[in-house]
């Protein structure tokens, strides 16, 4: 018996729609880079871009579990003495680019140093609002909170 291998031309990619709204960030992040991979299919192969295309709204409505919102801080440096900088997640949120969130989250539970990894993300579309462009695609819903009553929390 032969172990099968995917092609890149016999891979068949889908659209899929992810509703973000009340999700949490974690268990959200961890569905989509699965989707991204392609290792929900039966013929995933490591080496093959054989992922799903994702797009997520309502990123600026996910939710975090216990007190992450006001004590998570994302820390950087400017490069000049004294010039580290500290922004917390509710800060990010409220701020010009909420869909950073989820993106960074996906991107960090992706494969590391990858060139496969890094053209999966590209198939990861992320928007703050409830409205997408991509109805010519016609994506298929996915209902993540169904999957699991842990995935869905009351802000």
């Amino acid at each position: 018996m032969k172990t099968y291998s995917a092609k890149p031309a016999e891979v068949e990619k889908k659209w899929v729609l992810i509703d973000g709204e009340g999700l949490v960030v974690g268990r959200l992040a961890a569905i989509v880079a699965q989707r991204l991979r392609g290792k929900h299919k039966p013929a995933y192969t490591p080496h093959v871009d054989c992922g799903d295309h994702v797009i997520v709204v309502n990123a600026e409505k996910v939710v975090f579990t216990g007190a992450k919102m006001t004590d998570k801080a994302f820390y950087w440096h400017t490069g000049y003495p004294g010039g580290i900088k500290e922004r917390t997640m509710d800060k990010i949120i409220g701020g010009k680019h909420p869909e950073r969130v989820v993106e960074n989250a996906v991107r960090r539970m992706m494969p590391k140093d990858s060139p496969l990894a890094r053209d999966q993300l590209t198939h990861l579309r992320v928007y703050a609002g409830a409205q997408h462009p991509h109805e010519a695609q016609s994506p298929e819903k996915l209902d993540v909170a169904a999957m699991n009553s842990k995935n869905k929390r009351e802000a």
